[in-house]
């Protein structure tokens, strides 16, 4: 019994100190947050989490299931803007009464932006009669691509007149930009998504104003305007003609894929790229090549600033008299302004040469130029006037890159600052070997291997859950393209450029071809080598908010204290993206295709003419890395459509002709079909075009008890770029159909698709 006794006194006397000591471990750790959120307060950090908010308004205003109010939403804000200035003596009530002002800015911003830009958009297939200006060609190997501004309509569903439609043509066009030509054109609603959670043309072409796609049918005519095109027009179709002409110019003298490299590291035209070179730079790691990102964009101010203050230094006049530092930049801005217009404006360019307008202005009003500050006003300003483009890849990979050099930069020189301070101090045999790390990964090339590694750490979340893999040798690849860009790319650019006018361009593309040809030689190698890429099955939508709420915290706080809350924050990210379960039946919103997972476990694709890009979304999603030619066994198709067995043993038949139905409603478990199919149709499961205009593209997976269903519309959904079905607008639900509309519609569903 003593013992007993003293174990159960020893027992009671730990539990004790327990009590004691635990409630002081949370104080502690309270008042460590609390001294490390003082000085994140006086290096004024809290800003950039109030950006971050208006990025999170942005993300609700899309999450909506219907429209938002544009009236109620700019009442939120001012009354969110007002509370704030009445509380500004009170700490916390501004501190909250202001981080809701930033997220209704960027609520109330998209809400404005959708405003703004809204166009009508042609309800269904039709073809008809178009007229209007050409906006923009791109050219192709065969045919070309390009943007109508719409001037009439004549044919189409409902009398729709969009405002802009993106057609194609296959012959070499006998037209430019800025002409106003005729012709016939079958026309289609923009693609919506092929997944759940996928990528949706169509909300892209909405913000753009493209209220249709298709094809240019038979000869398209040039004639005199009714009346002459706007000024802005004129001028930006002038800038196109003479990218055109450059970019033939390139890829006439260097011919082949390193041609259509060159052409699109100069001029940003991209469309004479041969798919295999696409593949080909995108298994290395260094896609971004082809692109006008901010790498550029920086490089072509840096050039215009350095040059312009050597050319005003030369005068001792401008040297001693005035502030030559300042008229560089400001000329480097207006430098950098005009690269972005000659290379096409377009929205990541626009982003680069915001961020890029910023770093000069801070050199006008004497501000550290690179700054996560600078950083913030540049998403800011993307906030405020194309909030859409927070959720696309461009915007998430820029800005992520371009976060974590800052952050480097940052940690680097308050390094520098601390070692100065603290030279003195004596080291042990660890200190002295850590010092040797640290000063190899500061100077010299290892400075950039990690700034590489970093940048490329942060944007894996968002290249896992865009594109569905990862690419592990893009340290290798990330330095190469640097080389190439800062070597090759951006001078050739400039000096080509200015001596294309005079005929004396030739030697300066033949040496661009060089660096291209040694880019390419070397992707070929990485993108041999074993892993190059990875395939990433796609995950849960919530788990890129957290994984997202991880690298902003690693690259924003400066505290270790705040930082080392992106370790549950990634915790947490990691444990969605690994419970993305993946889909067993994928079927597109047109319904003319689907993706089947098979009983081998692999995915077949279900078709006569399956879009590639939608097998592309689907078998990326899966984390499966084949093309999707090499997907069509397991898979019997003839004329009626295609019957595959699926994963659980049961039949799952596509339908494309009428006559089919009564015997696959008879014999399969899942019908699929772009028709109407009979409102008898004994299958367990009909996906007609009835459900697919409700729902759009679904997912499907079999489970033991029942199907899991995953639709991209929510129900109810009625968003300008994804309307409601009509009948379930005014009515509240969709109507049967009588014989004779279900006939039309029928009919209208066994055009052609693209």
């Amino acid at each position: 019994m003593n013992d007993i006794s003293r174990a159960a006194e020893r027992e009671e006397r730990g539990r004790d100190l327990s009590s004691r000591v635990f409630p002081l471990r949370i104080r502690g750790l309270a008042e460590a947050l609390s001294a490390a959120l003082e000085q994140e307060q006086a290096l004024r950090r809290p800003f950039l989490w109030r950006v971050v908010a208006s990025g999170g308004g942005v993300v609700l205003y899309f999450s909506a299931e219907r429209e938002p109010s544009l009236a109620l939403s700019l009442c939120a804000l001012a009354a969110f803007a007002v509370l704030a200035g009445l509380t500004r003596r009170h700490a916390r009530a501004h501190a909250l009464f202001l981080t809701l002002a930033f997220i209704a800015l960027g609520f109330a911003s998209g809400a404005w932006r959708t405003a703004r830009v809204a166009a009508p958009v042609i309800p269904r297939v039709g073809i008809g009669e178009l007229t209007g200006f050409v906006e923009e060609v791109d050219l192709r190997r065969a045919g070309a691509r390009f943007v109508l501004r719409v001037a009439s309509a004549e044919g189409y569903p409902d009398d729709v007149i969009p405002s802009r439609v993106r057609l194609t043509t296959r012959g070499e066009p006998n037209f430019s930009a800025g002409d106003f030509i005729a012709f016939k054109a079958r026309l289609m609603p923009p693609a919506r998504a092929a997944l759940p959670g996928g990528y949706d043309f169509a909300r892209d072409a909405f913000f753009a104003r493209i209220g249709a796609v298709g094809n240019a049918l038979g000869r398209i005519e040039t004639m005199p305007p009714p009346e002459p095109a706007p000024f802005s027009l004129r001028f930006f179709a002038h800038v196109d003609r003479m990218r055109n002409a450059l970019a033939m110019r390139v890829y006439r003298i260097i011919d082949g894929d390193a041609g259509a490299i060159a052409a699109a590291m100069v001029t940003g035209k991209r469309d004479l790229l041969s798919e295999d070179a696409k593949n080909l730079i995108r298994r290395a790691g260094i896609f971004h090549i082809i692109t006008i990102s901010g790498v550029q964009m920086t490089l072509v101010a840096g050039i215009f600033f350095v040059g312009f203050r050597r050319l005003l230094a030369m005068s001792q006049t401008l040297a001693l008299n005035y502030p030559i530092k300042k008229l560089a930049a400001a000329l480097a801005m207006l430098g950098a302004i005009l690269y972005d217009i000659g290379t096409g404006s377009r929205v990541g360019t626009e982003r680069a040469l915001v961020m890029t307008l910023i770093m000069l202005a801070a050199v006008l009003f004497d501000r550290p130029s690179l700054s996560m500050r600078n950083l913030a006003l540049a998403a800011l300003f993307i906030i405020a006037f194309e909030p859409e483009a927070l959720l696309g890849a461009s915007f998430q990979l820029s800005f992520a890159a371009v976060a974590a050099l800052i952050a480097v930069y940052e940690w680097r020189g308050e390094y520098l600052a601390k070692r100065r301070i603290d030279d003195r101090a004596p080291r042990g045999r660890w200190g002295a070997l850590r010092e040797s790390v640290v000063e190899r990964l500061l100077h010299g090339p290892g400075a950039a291997i990690f700034a590489t590694l970093c940048a490329t750490s942060a944007t894996a979340s968002f290249m896992a859950y865009d594109f569905h893999e990862l690419s592990p040798y893009v340290l290798i690849g990330n330095p190469l393209t640097l080389a190439i860009i800062e070597f090759f790319a951006v001078p050739c650019a400039l000096v080509g450029a200015a001596l294309y006018p005079l005929g004396l361009d030739g030697f300066i593309w033949r040496y661009l071809k060089l660096g291209i040809d040694l880019v390419t030689y070397l992707a070929g190698l990485i993108a041999s080598a074993p892993g190059a890429s990875l395939p990433v099955a796609a995950f849960a939508p919530w788990a890129i908010l957290f994984l997202s709420l991880a690298v902003l915290s690693l690259v924003l706080w400066r505290t270790w204290a705040w930082r080392a809350l992106a370790i549950p924050l990634a915790l947490i990210g990691l444990m969605g993206a690994r419970s993305g379960a993946p889909f067993d039946l994928a079927v597109p919103a047109t319904g003319e295709s689907a993706a089947l997972r098979l009983p081998s476990g692999q995915l077949a694709v279900m078709g006569q003419k399956p879009s590639a890009f939608a097998a592309e979304q689907w078998l990326r999603a899966d984390g499966d890395a084949r093309q999707s030619a090499d997907a069509r066994s397991g898979v019997a198709c003839d004329d009626s459509g295609c019957i595959a067995k699926a994963v659980n043993g049961r039949f799952v038949g596509l339908v494309t002709e009428r006559g089919a139905f009564l015997e696959d409603c008879g014999r399969v478990a899942v019908v699929i079909t772009r028709l109407y199919a009979p409102l008898g149709c004994a299958a367990e499961i009909v996906i007609d075009r009835r459900r697919l205009s409700e729902t759009g593209a679904v997912a499907l997976r079999f489970k033991a008890d029942g199907v899991e269903w995953t639709t991209a519309r929510a129900i109810d959904e009625d968003r300008p770029w994804s309307p409601a079905p009509r009948n379930r607008r005014t009515s509240g639900f969709t109507a049967p159909l009588s014989d004779e509309e279900r006939s039309a519609e029928d009919a209208r569903a066994m055009e052609p698709l693209e």
